[in-house]
């Protein structure tokens, strides 16, 4: 891509439920539904939405909008947010329900409440907002019921974090500015968070963190765990770490396949290859203090991945992974601040365990 092709910006679930909102209640109000709507953004900017689907029925307004995450490739791009308003006399209150395709929490440690709709904070905040204004403005009451519908949204919810983090039926209602920044991590280092927030919740003294399915998989066979015992950290590892310096779990489990525990072991925090590489200068010194003979440190040298000077030293005998695994685990100590114990192992791509540092 060129360098100074600008990624286009999108909304968040919550800006596309708070447009929705407001015209729903604007049309209870007035009659009319405005299209497109404009809303104010929680740092203050105001953009507009059109409307894709709209219907007044007596007390209820309903209305759609597409969401558009710009280039992030979010599994909600394309999907329509639903809202609908219905007025509710003399509860001088807006409440919020879960209407198809929007979970519900059942486990604690998030910032919703059990039993309650996976609405978080901000963007109930900013709907709450939209219907004060408007009845203020209009001088009637804000006794509203919202109801927030997302149609396939039980089936986008398998690709997300959603269904181990205890909210069922559905998507999660996002956003805190009401802006999707284009490939950000911060969607991603959230949901690791709330992970924690979770297992910790349900006093696990445990979690385990991996890198990719593989690896998940091959853990799920070691370790007693619970779904929500198992962090999905991906590259990550730094925003997993970091977290746990001040929401320290006794025991932490850390599972990936070689390269990237390598990529750790350097000191990594960001294991992504984009943002780093594995470096065969320094898995050549620990070949060479292994024992590694001098045609085994020219390979090593010259080697195309992390994966060949496995193999190279597994040929000759020499507890390699091992090695990286336990330098992996001392990188890890030293980003928690030895808040916990930490465990590291290694599987292959078929899943096999071939290098591991006990806590």
């Amino acid at each position: 891509m060129n360098k100074e092709t600008k990624l286009r910006k999108g909304w968040t679930t919550g800006a596309c439920a708070t447009a929705g909102v407001t015209a729903a209640f604007e049309a209870l109000i007035t009659g009319s539904f405005p299209d497109p709507v404009t809303i104010t953004l929680p740092k203050g900017q105001e953009t507009s939405f059109p409307l894709n689907q709209q219907n007044l029925e007596g007390t209820v307004a309903t209305v759609g909008v597409i969401k558009d995450a710009g280039d992030d490739p979010d599994v909600t791009h394309g999907a329509e947010i639903i809202a609908s308003v219905r007025r509710i006399p003399n509860s001088n209150a807006v409440t919020f329900k879960s209407g198809e395709g929007v979970g519900t929490v059942t486990m604690p440690g998030l910032p919703v409440p059990v039993g309650e709709p996976a609405i978080n904070p901000a963007p109930r905040k900013m709907m709450v907002g939209a219907i004060m204004k408007l009845a203020k403005a209009h001088g009637v009451s804000p006794s509203v019921e919202i109801t927030i519908s997302i149609p396939g949204g039980a089936e986008l919810a398998q690709k997300t974090m959603n269904p181990r983090l205890g909210i069922i039926g559905g998507l999660s209602i996002l956003g805190t500015t009401g802006i999707v920044t284009p490939y950000s991590c911060a969607a991603w280092i959230s949901a690791i968070h709330r992970g924690v927030d979770v297992a910790l919740a349900t006093n696990l003294t445990q979690i385990a963190a991996c890198t990719g399915s593989t690896s998940e998989t091959a853990l799920k066979k070691i370790l007693p765990l619970p779904d929500h015992g198992f962090i999905d950290m991906g590259d990550f590892v730094g925003g997993l770490l970091k977290y746990l310096r001040r929401n320290s779990v006794e025991k932490l489990t850390i599972g990936g396949g070689f390269a990237k525990i390598t990529k750790l072991a350097q000191g990594e925090m960001n294991l992504h290859s984009k943002e780093s590489t594995v470096d065969f200068g320094f898995l050549g010194e620990i070949v060479a203090s292994l024992g590694g003979s001098t045609a085994l440190c020219g390979k090593v040298s010259k080697a195309n991945t992390a994966m060949e000077v496995l193999e190279l030293s597994t040929s000759e005998g020499l507890p390699l992974a091992n090695a990286i695994a336990v330098k992996a685990q001392a990188e890890a100590c030293k980003a928690i601040r030895e808040s916990g114990k930490v465990e590291v192992i290694i599987f292959s791509r078929a899943g096999e365990k071939v290098g591991h540092a006990p806590a």
